[in-house]
């Protein structure tokens, strides 16, 4: 075997300066210079590792280097003795290696312990079967060394006789009982801890029986013999359940250890051997001691993920602790507080929610002042949370809503959207608390500076201001915030304006709707206003928001038509008028264009339609405005609430019985060419241990196996290859089927494969023999690293005896194999997110694919959902929304691959009178990988179900 495929326990750097020749070492090592012998050394140590044998310096190393006592030259030699081959081409063992032996066993009986220890050391890493004659003669000196009297020595002279014990238990026969011995009477630590660790692994009732004399001592052993305690303890009692209570109260004693590793390990231990509240209790303390203890963020994520592990089958036991698990966020890092959010989440109970609530109402105090990208997604997180909570608990949501609103003039635009969106929905849940809430909303109403924030607010005051005192708030606010009309500057102003100091125009940036339509939105400038913050609202529309202009039209009619229930015709008449010179002030604004954009068609429509609404108001236009709408979001609230149960993972349900205790078991290859009716019934495919373990029946039905198969080679080739793909997580295990079609051996046969895009081989070719006729499955590992299309290539190589070539000797015979095409859609899953979180994902993501439609389907929907199930995706647009016939459709697809990776598909067709279907697809990632792959797949799959 050559050095390159041998198991390397190294890992050296080296020069990247040209190595000196054999010519040079050869100097350097018969050089007296100590310095210079080191060098040489390592030269050749790297050159030998790098599949450069030097064969004729072994006896120079063994001539100029073994004499020498420098610790650092004995050393370079014990790794030398490692890397060389001590074989020779007959397999047998080098003459040179009885010398190696020798200088081994001087090394052994050296004075000096660091010279003990590590040729002890080397010991431990010789394994191969060739190697036993090198061993023999050390035994005797390997056991005088378990009795040194130095610790360092003795720790290593166990290790070595528990290699060897391992490996070549003739050898050392009696190696439990000497370690045994040695642990009676050891006091250091680490010797303790190797020859426990031996009787563990080799011979567990000798451990067992140590463990039972010294149970009640196992408090003041060190931390790292309490390791292994922990490990034994597990093994024990799960092999004699009978045994659990002996044993459990030595693990309680070793909660109160000093060592964190030992403290974690015992609740591990605990939960892994009990299921009882007291037990689990203990573990889950011992968790949140760690997770405030420990300053590490790594060790914190562990034990946090720990704790989500008990919180899926003991989250009663975790409700007592949730004030414990929530100080976890007094961490800086985002995942920390991420994670610990998640599981307080699934943790509130009506018990425990007015405590949550004020931990998180402080957190989110704090992070009022802060700034940084960091300090508004806490807050984000944060406000996220709350909104939850609120939902499922209303009782808390009345101590946090007035905190929160103060948000609604963050520079953070997204907290605010989600302040705002928060307020929406418990304005529309929950009607006690909207008297107070629209109170605290116009209030805060002239700190919004946004003007998407502005928009809901300015909705929520025309749907939820119905009291005549409401809605006389609601104009006083709206008329202060706007400003006296015109809106138009005057002529000397906007001369003034068109002058160098005139402002710039804004620009529009296309956004992606909740429809799945494309729109442009005016970036205004959001600091517009006056400097006492009265008047954003007239800032933003006087910057081209014309958008949040028919916003403000439809509130401020909404509110003249309710006005119309408080006040007397005439009083409510003027309403009316005053609300329509506004809008005309604001079609006057449109018009003239003074900031520089002028207003689109569809607004000028919008606020033409509210002007007319106004001067002609009719039953049926009150009942639009004032009924219909808020009927429609009450809809959409409880379409989107019954999404969000239907996708929330059923809990507290009773597991599923894959198979009875008493059900059939059918053999397939037991039952004979008559089979009965009832056995007909059962399907043979299913493996019926498998069913009862729950496991993914999905992988093991036969069926399915027969779909990923690929045919490597021809039906004539001499050697016939399929591959069986087997995707899972992050590795791809292909199981080759191998069989030799010729009536002569095939030796050293080898599969070489290589791979195209972000995979990679996990394990070197091993040479088989196959005799005329015999098969072989060869698996190979594949890791892969990243979502995108890899392509698997190579050939089968082998010796064949038939035919002599020029030269004499074997014929090296190749079969190419065809390619294999790993699915892209074996890394996705459909997943699901917001539209906000859709939208920003969509404008920050800049690798973007572009396919054209190409389909021979007649039918819009029809094809949006040929696309979901080609690219494995779930559409975000909701099935209300696609309801109903018509000639054009568009639509959001998201998916998220195992890596974290996100797919974002718009998806916009129509229908044209000839009945074909035209459009675009857009694909849009993070990475370039996963657009370039998921195009390739639309174009490939988009004709229809046939292709």
């Amino acid at each position: 075997m050559s050095a390159m495929e041998r198991n390397c326990t190294l890992l050296l750097h080296g020069k990247e300066a040209t190595p000196p020749n054999e010519e040079e070492i050869r100097e350097l090592l018969e050089d007296k210079d100590v310095e210079k012998k080191q060098e040489a050394m390592k030269t050749l140590i790297t050159l030998q590792l790098n599949g450069e044998p030097m064969p004729k310096m072994l006896m120079v190393v063994i001539r100029f280097i073994v004499p020498s006592d420098d610790h650092k030259l004995k050393k370079l030699l014990l790794i030398y003795w490692e890397v060389i081959d001590k074989t020779g081409p007959d397999g047998k063992l080098l003459p040179e290696m009885i010398l190696v032996c020798n200088n081994l066993r001087n090394d052994l009986s050296h004075p000096n312990e660091y010279i003990r220890g590590c040729t002890l050391r080397f010991l431990c890493k010789l394994k191969a079967p060739t190697e036993v004659e090198i061993l023999e003669p050390l035994i005797p000196t390997i056991k005088n060394n378990l009795e040194h009297r130095h610790a360092f020595v003795r720790r290593n002279a166990v290790l070595a006789v528990y290699s060897i014990f391992k490996s070549f238990e003739p050898l050392i026969a009696d190696g439990p009982e000497l370690v045994e011995a040695v642990l009676q009477q050891e006091q250091d630590a680490s010797c303790k801890r190797n020859a426990f660790l031996m009787l563990f692994h080799c011979c567990s009732e000798r451990a067992v029986a140590y463990l039972s004399e010294n149970l009640e001592q196992v408090a003041g052993w060190g931390d790292i013999l309490q390791l292994v305690v922990l490990e034994l303890i597990r093994k024990i009692v799960r092999a004699n359940p009978y045994e659990k209570s002996r044993y459990i109260r030595c693990i309680l004693t070793l909660f109160a250890s000093e060592s964190a590793a030992v403290a974690y390990e015992c609740a591990s231990v605990l939960v892994a051997l009990s299921s009882s509240a007291t037990a689990i209790r203990a573990a889950a303390q011992s968790y949140t001691q760690l997770l405030s203890s420990q300053s590490d963020n790594n060790i914190k994520l562990i034990v946090l993920e720990r704790l989500q592990d008990l919180k899926r089958h003991h989250s009663k036991v975790l409700q007592e602790m949730i004030m414990d698990i929530i100080r976890a966020l007094g961490s800086a890092n985002l995942d920390i507080r991420k994670k610990t959010l998640e599981i307080m989440l699934d943790l509130i109970v009506p018990k425990n929610i007015g405590e949550v609530m004020q931990v998180l109402k402080k957190e989110v105090q704090k992070t009022q002042g802060e700034e940084g990208e960091k300090s508004s997604e806490y807050r984000a997180m944060l406000i996220n949370a709350i909104h939850r909570s609120a939902i499922r608990f209303p009782e808390s949501a009345s101590m946090v809503v007035p905190v929160l609103m103060d948000f609604l003039g963050d520079a953070n635009q997204s907290s605010a959207v989600e302040v705002i969106l928060f307020v929406r929905e418990i304005l529309e849940t929950f009607p006690h608390l909207r008297e107070s809430v629209m109170k605290k909303l116009l209030e805060t109403f002239p700190t919004i500076h946004s003007s998407r924030v502005a928009r809901v607010a300015l909705w929520l005051i025309g749907e939820f201001c119905v009291a005549g005192e409401d809605v006389a708030a609601g104009f006083t606010t709206l008329k202060a915030s706007l400003g006296e009309p015109p809106f138009v500057p005057p002529a000397e102003d906007e001369a003034a304006s068109n002058g160098p100091a005139a402002a710039p125009r804004p620009e529009g940036r296309p956004v992606v709707l909740a429809d799945g339509t494309y729109a442009s939105v005016v970036a205004a400038d959001e600091a517009v206003g006056g400097d006492d913050g009265t008047q954003r609202l007239r800032g933003l529309l006087l910057g081209g928001d014309f958008f949040l202009a028919t916003v403000v039209a439809t509130t401020l009619t909404k509110l003249a038509l309710r006005s119309r229930e408080h006040l007397p015709t005439r009083a409510a008449n003027m309403v009316a008028a005053d609300v329509m010179l506004i809008l005309t002030g604001l079609l006057q604004l449109g018009k003239a264009g003074g900031a520089g954009a002028t207003i689109d068609a569809d607004s000028q429509e919008r606020l033409q339609t509210y002007l007319h609404l106004l001067s002609s108001p009719g039953e049926e236009v009150q009942a639009l405005c004032l009924v219909h709408c808020r009927e429609v979001f009450s809809a959409m609230l409880r379409e989107r609430a019954g999404q969000e149960e239907a996708e929330k993972p059923a809990k507290d349900v009773a597991p599923e019985v894959h198979r009875q205790a008493d059900d059939l078991i059918s053999v397939r290859q037991l039952k004979g060419g008559k089979s009965d009716t009832a056995a007909l019934e059962l399907d043979d495919d299913d493996d019926p241990v498998s069913s009862a373990a729950g496991a993914f029946t999905g992988e093991l039905d036969f069926a399915a196996r027969l779909k990923r198969v690929t045919q490597l080679t021809g039906l004539s080739d001499p050697v016939y290859a399929e591959a069986y793909v087997l995707v899972h997580s992050y590795d791809i295990m292909l199981d080759v089927l191998v069989i030799n079609q010729t009536q002569e051996p095939m030796t050293n046969l080898c599969l070489e494969l290589a791979t195209v895009g972000d995979l990679k081989l996990c394990e070197r070719p091993t040479a088989y023999t196959l005799a005329p006729a015999e098969s072989k499955h060869i698996k190979a590992n594949i890791k892969v690293s990243s979502t995108e299309t890899g392509i698997v290539f190579g050939s089968i190589v082998y010796d064949a005896h038939g035919s002599t070539p020029p030269g004499g000797g074997e014929n090296r015979n190749c079969v190419v194999l065809n390619d294999l095409h790993i699915d892209i859609m074996d890394y996705i899953a459909p997943a699901s997110c917001s539209d906000l979180a859709f939208r920003a994902m969509w404008a920050e993501f800049e690798w973007e694919n572009k396919v054209a439609v190409n389909t021979d389907i007649t039918e819009v929907k029809e094809f949006l959902e040929h696309v979901m199930k080609s690219t494995n995706m779930r559409c975000l647009t909701p099935p209300a929304a696609l309801e109903g016939e018509s000639g054009f459709l568009a639509a959001n697809l998201y998916a998220k691959s195992i890596f974290g990776e996100d797919a974002l598909v718009n998806c916009s067709v129509e229908k044209r009178l000839d009945g074909k279907i035209c459009g675009y697809i857009r694909i849009r990632s993070k990475t370039q990988g996963i657009a370039l792959s998921l195009g390739d797949k639309i174009t490939l799959k988009q004709k229809g179900p046939a292709c």
